[in-house]
């Protein structure tokens, strides 16, 4: 699981009403940054050396850190950083994906990123249908992913987690971040600019589609 959200809340306000125009504009900036930054990451795993996972993390930590540093000094900048970032994420999950295509085929990295997209437009159809206090959905969800983390460290030495049961948890924890980064989009932005939300949406679907990707291959393994 690749938890990249420790620095992506700050102050949130309170309850929201109904969606302004601007926040409407705004959707549609971070929608089609998002979606530039899948293509992106597509060409990135189609492009991964066997020995890109390491070299991904790395690079993908490094401009996380990058955009968070220019995201007000040079909006342009933070936007080229992320684009950078989606390409490396590719390397990182792509020996990953290669691998589920040759054990299982193509269909189910396919069903997983469908299953993926249809999940993430349900969230975004919740959050702009209801008004949402998504400063107490981000803290829960934050919250929430640190206990997963630990979790997971820990489970790596004493073993009380399996893969599907940790898919499970991951699935819930971003589903509320998810939840949240939407919210705050209908509420306009609070400040942040498109880029850093389409930042959050990507890293809340990737860790999705990999969550969705590891129930469907340990449900076809058990078949």
């Amino acid at each position: 699981m690749n938890d990249y959200r420790m620095d992506q809340y700050r102050g949130y306000p309170t309850v929201i009403d109904a969606p302004r125009e601007e926040a409407t504009s705004l959707l549609a900036k971070v929608l089609g940054i998002t979606a530039l930054g899948f293509l992106i990451t597509a060409f990135g795993v189609a492009t991964a050396p066997p020995w890109g996972t390491f070299v991904g993390f790395i690079a993908v930590i490094g401009l996380i850190f990058a955009i968070n540093l220019t995201r007000r000094q040079s909006p342009a900048v933070a936007l080229g950083l992320f684009l950078f970032l989606a390409y490396f994420m590719g390397w990182e999950i792509g020996p990953l994906i290669q691998r589920y295509i040759r054990t299982f085929g193509s269909g189910m990295v396919f069903n997983a990123a469908a299953t993926t997209g249809c999940g993430m437009a349900v969230m975004g159809c919740i959050s702009y249908l209801f008004s949402i206090n998504y400063r107490r959905i981000a803290g829960i969800g934050f919250a929430a992913l640190i206990l997963l983390i630990i979790a997971g460290i820990a489970s790596m030495f004493f073993h009380f987690l399996t893969p599907d049961t940790y898919s499970w948890l991951t699935l819930g924890v971003f589903t509320l971040l998810t939840v949240g980064d939407f919210a705050r989009i209908r509420a306009g932005g609070d400040g942040a600019s498109a880029t850093m939300l389409a930042l959050s949406i990507y890293l809340d679907a990737i860790n999705i589609f990999l969550a969705v990707l590891q129930l469907m291959g340990g449900r076809r393994s058990r078949d």
